[in-house]
């Protein structure tokens, strides 16, 4: 060994002692946290942890120590928050302690915090949210409303459908291309054909960003981001995916500042930009070119996988149950018919319906560990100390499949949802997309989206599978981050 080798073995060295001590003092640093599973030097809790099934994992983990306790991700504490009364605790009744968004390594180390969804500063995200939430709503006097396009895009994925001829076909890459259009809509102004080659892209980097995050790679970086950031591997592939879609949206950018009409705004592009030119003086704006491109790469993301997977997962449910299906069938039938496109306002007239779709989201679970909050202060619950920027898990699907809260609650069943009139009912516990002051910003949209689609979709559609029905799986194939169902094909039935 020369002496050169001999230096660099002994930094080497030196290094690895640093970092085990650090990982010892930030482990037992912060001793009044809720107990859990005892954590390893820099490892944590990662050889208990479920590659590739967090969500079993720390289920199993709270019948042991009960409905809060604490995991580490490496390093790096995480507290767990399970069941419908203590999740509205922290998301409702005590919300501001843990409002900030808690860290997600993956996206974090891309978006930098900024845009709206990942951002930990509190006034950016007040400030893009509250303008996010009246740009997507309306852009302006006489234009088309969000209903509208949602309906102009419904009735091409229905003719769309039609053509198929009743060929046995996987629903997502129809109901994908779809959902995507209506963001591109609101987005950007303009729907793309099915054939477009920049939407198929747009949804295939969608995909493969959400399978690599949520892959043992992505979870790899989730926990030891201060050593995978540094190391080949395919959670590298993430930020390529990212850089890609960055560009895409960048280039549409491009295209509204050459066409923009400040009187005349088209899309939320549009909207920002023009918020922008108002406050181009304001040195501590939050209206510009870095954040109006990732808030738009991160409605994308969330619009786009969230109303995509939920549909494809309905149809495949309702595929398994004909007699749900007949029902929901014959209330269009009564209410809407089948000569008239629905509207929004149908909804009131159809309890049987609005069940069926409240309990699709809830069984489907869609993101069962929900996104993580930080607290915003040092916080005393029961009895412990969470320090202040401590992370956070409401989990949510504890919460959708709380026995104290829904009747069936680990079977699909529309009745969770009904009174005994038959009347809908409206259930607290129901909060798919989170609930308090950081729900999810579309919150309003998906279920509008939702209804538009299931009702339009089935007024037209019957499902038939080449299997028998007790064949269909309807388990989800789990992830990292969500619930997905397991691929299927069916026929769409002309009615």
């Amino acid at each position: 060994m020369d002496s050169s080798e001999g230096v660099t073995l002994l930094i080497a060295l030196c290094i690895s002692c640093l970092i085990v001590i650090l990982g010892f003092k930030i482990i037992w640093r912060k001793g009044n946290l809720p107990p859990g599973p005892r954590p390893l030097p820099l490892l944590g809790n990662f050889l208990q942890l479920r590659k590739g099934d967090f969500v079993e994992t720390l289920q199993k983990f709270s019948e042991q120590y009960g409905d809060l306790y604490t995991v580490y991700f490496g390093i790096h504490p995480v507290v767990v928050v399970t069941g419908y009364k203590r999740v509205k605790e922290i998301l409702i009744d005590r919300g501001d302690d843990f409002l900030a968004r808690g860290n997600m390594f993956t996206f974090d180390a891309y978006y930098k915090n900024h845009g709206i969804a990942f951002s930990s500063n509190m006034h950016r995200w007040r400030e893009l949210r509250r303008f996010s939430l009246t740009a997507l709503r309306d852009f302006g006097m006489g234009k088309r409303s969000t209903e509208e396009r949602i309906m102009e895009e419904v009735m091409c994925l229905v003719a769309k459908l039609k053509r198929t001829k009743e060929a046995v076909l996987d629903p997502r890459e129809y109901l994908s291309k779809a959902v995507c259009n209506v963001i591109f809509s609101l987005m950007f102004g303009n729907r793309q054909d099915y054939e477009d080659e920049e939407l198929i892209n747009v949804i295939n980097l969608i995909n493969k960003t959400f399978v690599t995050v949520s892959s043992p790679w992505g979870q790899l970086y989730d926990m030891f981001p201060e050593i995978m950031r540094f190391l080949p591997g395919r959670h590298q592939l993430i930020f390529k995916y990212l850089k890609e879609l960055t560009k895409y949206i960048e280039k549409r950018v491009n295209m509204n500042q050459k066409t923009l009409d400040p009187d005349n705004p088209r899309d939320y592009i549009d909207a920002f930009l023009i918020k922008m030119e108002k406050e181009k003086m304001d040195p501590n704006t939050e209206f510009h070119l870095r954040n109006l491109i990732t808030s738009t790469l991160q409605i994308f993301f969330a619009g786009v996988d969230t109303m995509s997977t939920t549909t494809t997962y309905s149809i495949l449910i309702l595929t398994k149950y004909p007699h749900i299906l007949a029902k929901v069938h014959e209330e269009i039938d009564r209410v809407i018919g089948r000569n008239r496109c629905p509207k929004l306002q149908d909804r009131s007239q159809m309890p049987y319906t609005e069940a069926v779709i409240h309990e699709m989201m809830r069984f489907i679970n869609l993101i069962p560990m929900g996104v993580p909050r930080k607290t915003t202060r040092d916080v005393e619950l029961e009895g412990y100390r969470i320090p202040k920027d401590t992370n956070v898990f409401p989990m949510l699907g504890t919460v959708l499949k709380d026995p104290s809260c829904f009747s069936y609650p680990s079977e699909f069943n529309p009745q969770n949802f009904l009174d005994e009139n038959g009347e809908f009912k409206q259930n607290p516990a129901f909060m798919p997309l989170s609930a308090g002051k950081r729900i999810c910003l579309g919150e309003a949209l998906v279920r509008m989206e939702l209804f538009l689609f299931f009702v339009t979709i089935l007024q037209n559609f019957t499902f038939k599978s080449l299997l028998p029905v007790e064949e269909l799986d309807i388990t989800p194939a789990v992830s990292g981050i969500g619930n997905f169902p397991k691929p299927y094909k069916v026929s769409f039935i002309l009615r």
